[in-house]
């Protein structure tokens, strides 16, 4: 069952653009992070194992195992699901805004356990 910080911070929003709809969600560091039709569109595209799973990308942002810093300073939130694991990465651009990047799966992780860890869930 989903938590109630990631209900209660995850919220949609739409201004007739398909560059302007999106959902956003709560980062561990308390920031709202945006995820606009058009990367989503491109993360399903991209990757269409996520397809139907919104809210598995978003969930990963707000309650990640862990957190990685990317080679270009992007964050790798990563979350077990099942047998696979979900990576979201983002950027935090101000304490207040932030943007989904891309997302995919993958049953492999020793590569991103060689990355900087950020933030790892207790």
């Amino acid at each position: 069952m989903p938590s109630q910080r990631y209900f209660l911070m995850s919220q949609y929003l739409c201004y007739n653009d398909r560059n302007l709809c999106m959902d956003s969600v709560i980062s561990v560091n308390n920031v709202a992070i945006r995820l606009t039709e058009e990367r989503w569109l491109h993360i399903i595209d991209s990757h269409d194992d996520l397809a139907g799973r919104k809210e598995d990308v978003l969930k990963t942002i707000a309650e990640p195992d862990f957190i990685v810093r990317g080679i270009r300073k992007e964050l790798l939130a990563v979350r077990k699901v099942n047998n696979s694991w979900i990576v979201s990465v983002y950027k935090e651009i101000i304490k207040s805004d932030g943007f989904i990047i891309t997302a995919f799966t993958t049953s492999r992780i020793a590569y991103l356990l060689k990355k900087e860890t950020l933030w790892k869930k207790q």
